[in-house]
């Protein structure tokens, strides 16, 4: 299958997408993966992406569309793959199009992870993380350390992200809103979008999405 996986930040995306590929035995390409890949790599592309982001400027579309169509051509991809943060805008999801049509292919499905506002704010907000390593993550509400503002494996600090702050989360919907959740109208009127509500743990949303993806591919 060839599947496009939306919502806003802090709906889930990262994990959902790694255990719907995992099910549907299809590549999981992330965007801040295909950066990071080609930027360590020093990739022509990565040189080209690093070079905007040095200088705190966007990526322009077609750099990414060029990442992304390189990583759908990887043989592993052959049968199916999952996108993860691309496309982004309608833009880009037109190109996406073209590539696809281009190679006498097309999406399957869009699957779309809805998950309230109000939600969104809580889950990045109350997020901690360790100043020793990042990997250790927690919340204030739903794992919250022994010890506040302790990480439980570490000891080390937990701090919250400039970025995972109330207003800089507000300010990322509204990019979201803006840029973002007018290509779930452009796949609608195709009749790919299918919405999941991502509220609940991870296995459910993962059971409800693998249910409608067997739907639309019956």
């Amino acid at each position: 299958m060839r599947i496009v996986l939306v919502g806003p930040p802090g709906a889930g995306k990262g994990t959902q997408a790694a255990f719907l590929a995992n099910n549907l035995a299809i590549p999981h390409i992330s965007t801040g993966d295909l950066f990071r890949a080609n930027i360590s790599q020093q990739t022509e592309l990565g040189k080209l992406a690093k070079s905007y982001m040095d200088k705190g400027e966007l990526v322009p579309d077609e750099v990414t569309i060029a990442m992304a169509k390189d990583r759908m051509e990887q043989p592993d991809a052959e049968n199916g793959f999952l996108l993860d943060g691309f496309p982004r805008n309608v833009s880009q999801a037109e190109a996406l199009d073209e590539m696809l049509s281009t190679e006498g292919m097309k999406l399957d499905a869009v699957l779309d992870l809805e998950v309230p506002e109000d939600e969104v704010v809580r889950r990045i907000a109350g997020r901690r993380i360790c100043r020793n390593d990042s990997a250790h993550v927690f919340h204030v509400s739903y794992k919250a350390p022994k010890q506040e503002g302790v990480c439980d494996v570490c000891g080390g600090e937990l701090y919250q992200r400039d970025d995972d702050s109330e207003d800089t989360v507000r300010t990322r919907l509204e990019v979201y809103h803006t840029q973002t959740e007018p290509i779930i109208d452009y796949y609608r009127s195709q009749s790919l979008v299918v919405t999941i509500p991502a509220l609940g743990k991870v296995e459910e949303v993962t059971a409800r999405a693998m249910g409608a993806l067997a739907r639309e591919d019956a």
